[in-house]
């Protein structure tokens, strides 16, 4: 399959923002975004479903969106408000197929889930584009 491609990120200063981007081409079921800051383990930050749904993590709330243009093939995340502790590699992933259930963005042990209790994982993923918020 076509690996997912971000572009985007970059050095900011706090309270700046910045929009990334991800190119995903063919059907999938969820989609959204990751970071992982060094030595820490891989966080879900925002996804969105197939109905244009949208969940983000608690700290991100009302500073980021995520939207997508299926005209484009395109996902977004705008970042405002931009913090110090948002610095990471952020990477873009999707779920190929899927089913009618409530997308999830839990990641533990190595491995995100778009639906937990199935035990259903992220099985596509971009390079990572780097985001680094200076105070």
């Amino acid at each position: 399959q076509v690996p997912l491609v971000e572009s985007g990120g970059g050095s900011v200063q706090a309270g700046g923002s910045l929009k990334l981007s991800c190119i995903v081409t063919g059907y999938t079921f969820c989609v959204g975004w990751f970071r992982q800051a060094p030595g820490k383990e891989r966080e879900g930050v925002a996804i969105i479903d197939n109905a244009g749904n949208p969940n983000y993590t608690t700290s991100v709330k009302g500073r980021f969106t995520i939207s997508k243009d299926n005209a484009k093939n395109t996902l977004y995340l705008q970042m405002n408000n931009l913090k110090p502790e948002d610095t990471a590699m952020y990477y873009c992933a999707a779920l190929v197929g899927g089913g009618n259930w409530v997308c999830d963005m839990h990641c533990s042990g190595g491995a995100c889930y778009a639906n937990i209790p199935m035990g259903v994982r992220y099985n596509r993923w971009g390079q990572g584009t780097q985001v680094t918020v200076s105070s």
